[in-house]
């Protein structure tokens, strides 16, 4: 891994991982537990949680002004909400936008322009009652139109939103008046909360004028802070808005800066031209700023999986036995311990280890080339002259694309290509932007590529409709499966977080079985800040959305 502007402590030592771990071991597993024991539709009278107890003690008031710079590892590509995947356009959405409700930093549901919420007991009706006096960016009323138009657009297949399977099971949405909506659902949906609730809002009018590739570009919402100037590879900048319904932000302006290499944005919060990065350094880099009384480093067990997608329609990677194969022939312990340092845990699930819904006694896949070779030698892939198996004159070759600039990742890449030739798989290592891997990877042009992404929705929901389900939006695989189809929408229906589970067992056993993907691990997510940003939360459960708290921070 790169090594360049590498921290030390003032006394030359550096931070192993057992120190950090110490300092800042993440607690309350109990928490995550019972919080997943809420289900997200289930009937509820809908009191707002509380976040308090997560805030920080900070000395002083908090103060106004000042420019705020974020670093992020890829382009901004679109600031629509359904452009809210990857994490860097997401805390850009979720500062310019609002939901009615969300799944805050300490996994707790907290309301943001609903006043409160009612479920109906057959959890076929969903009641809102928006807040009152809250302003666009536009100086327009937010009321229930808005949020009615947006739904009703992202749930629209006609609209090719990605997003689209968030809304799954809504049927009818409805405005007595303006300060009420009342969404009916055609089946229960029992993540509609954390899933099509918790959507952000755009300004009726102004969207339906423009149209959504301008508004991408262009978005007008009722966050904390409203767009200023958007350059999408180089960097986006938002001002504070000084109507903004929980008050004006204490900083004027937050600006992203695209820096694609680690070492870069290492360098950048060493010398202050930076106060924070949405996306991770290098893990080594960010340890070391962990024992700096000048950073502050915010851990949280991650919920997305660093993988290898792959083209399941293609025939050399249609086969599970090719896929299963690969899974033997990486060794994954080797990945965490000496490409990340072992700051992350072997994936044996599309579930996350903290989910109350994942199942323990999955089939694993230890490194085995022996058993890998085997499975290609059973599925009739036959080693060529130069070592790489054939079938029916079709090459177990393909393509992994790497984001541009990925130092943390591209050396996964690299040593899965020596690790998986072994076997008689070649990989061929290309790079582009990163909304060209999606959008090659959406459309089933592109073969494979490895980043990070859920295949659930958190440690609170398990459902991976988006990206497993046949339909999904995300279904960067190609996979296609009726089992999975069937058990995903069946799953959705069922409330009881014990009934619901059998079904996510089912899900994730199908998921190791087939192997849609090349799932490696589950990171621990390191996000460096300097010290001189105040309010930040205190032992937070969940990563990156702590960022969408912007509003309540402020610069010494």
């Amino acid at each position: 891994m790169n090594t360049e502007g590498r921290s030390t402590t003032s006394g030359g030592r550096r931070l192993t991982r057992r120190d950090f771990l110490r300092a800042t071991a993440v607690g309350g597993s109990a928490a995550v537990f019972l919080a997943a024991c809420a289900p997200a539709g289930a009937p509820t009278g809908g009191a707002a949680p509380t976040t308090a107890a997560g805030e920080a003690p900070v000395a002083g008031a908090p103060k106004q002004g000042g420019t705020m710079v974020w670093l992020g590892h890829q382009e901004v590509a679109g600031l629509s909400p359904d452009d809210a995947g990857p994490d860097v356009q997401a805390v850009m959405i979720n500062n310019i936008h609002n939901p009615l409700v969300y799944y805050n930093e300490f996994n707790e549901l907290e309301l943001v322009l609903a006043d409160s919420y009612e479920i109906a007991e057959d959890g076929l009706t969903y009641t809102f009652k928006l807040k009152e006096g809250v302003k666009f960016h536009d100086g327009s009323d937010f009321t229930s139109a808005d949020v009615k138009y947006t739904w009703d657009y992202y749930r629209n297949p006609d609209n090719g939103a990605v997003r689209a399977g968030l809304f799954t099971g809504v049927s009818e949405i409805e405005t007595p008046d303006d300060l009420t909506v009342v969404v009916k659902m055609a089946t229960i949906n029992a993540a509609s909360l954390a899933n099509w609730a918790s959507f952000p809002i755009v300004q009726s009018t102004y969207h339906a004028e423009v149209g959504e590739s301008t508004y991408r570009t262009a978005p007008i919402g009722t966050g904390a802070y409203k767009l200023k100037e958007w350059r999408a590879a180089e960097f986006t900048e938002l001002e504070a808005f000084e109507d903004h319904f929980r008050g004006r932000p204490n900083i004027d302006i937050i600006r992203l800066e695209v820096v694609p290499e680690p070492s870069v944005r290492t360098i950048a919060l060493q010398t202050g031209d930076a106060d924070a990065t949405v996306w991770p350094l290098l893990v080594e880099d960010s340890l070391s700023f962990a024992q700096d009384p000048n950073y502050v480093v915010l851990k949280a067990l991650g919920n997305s999986i660093k993988h290898f997608p792959l083209n399941n329609s293609l025939p050399q990677l249609s086969d599970k036995r090719v896929r299963q194969a690969m899974m033997y022939g990486l060794d994954r312990e080797r990945i965490v311990a000496d490409l990340w340092q072992g700051a992350a845990s072997v994936a044996h699930s599309n579930i996350p280890p903290s989910s109350f819904y994942y199942d323990p006694n999955l089939k694993q896949y230890p490194y085995d080339v022996e058993q890998a070779k085997a499975l290609l030698d059973e599925a009739g892939w036959v080693p060529g002259s130069d070592g790489v198996r054939a079938k029916d004159g079709v090459r177990l070759s393909f393509t992994m694309t790497t984001i541009t600039g990925d130092q943390a990742r591209r050396p996964i890449a690299e040593f899965a290509q020596q690790q998986l030739k072994e076997i008689g798989v070649e990989i061929q290592l290309a790079e582009a932007p990163v909304a060209s891997i999606l959008e090659g990877l959406r459309n089933g042009t592109l073969e494979s590529s490895i980043f990070n992404w859920t295949y659930n929705n958190g440690a609170i929901e398990p459902d991976p409709f988006s990206t497993l389900h046949s339909t999904g939006g995300n279904n960067f695989n190609q996979f296609k499966n009726a089992e999975m189809d069937r058990l995903i929408e069946e799953g959705l229906q069922v409330v009881d977080p014990e009934e619901r589970r059998k079904y996510y067992d089912q899900i994730q056993a199908i998921f190791v079985e087939e192997v849609p993907c090349l799932y490696l691990q589950y990171d621990e997510w390191l996000n460096v800040f300097s010290a001189r940003v105040k309010g930040l939360p205190v032992d937070p459960k969940a990563s990156t959305v702590w960022f969408y708290r912007a509003h309540e921070w402020w610069l010494d």
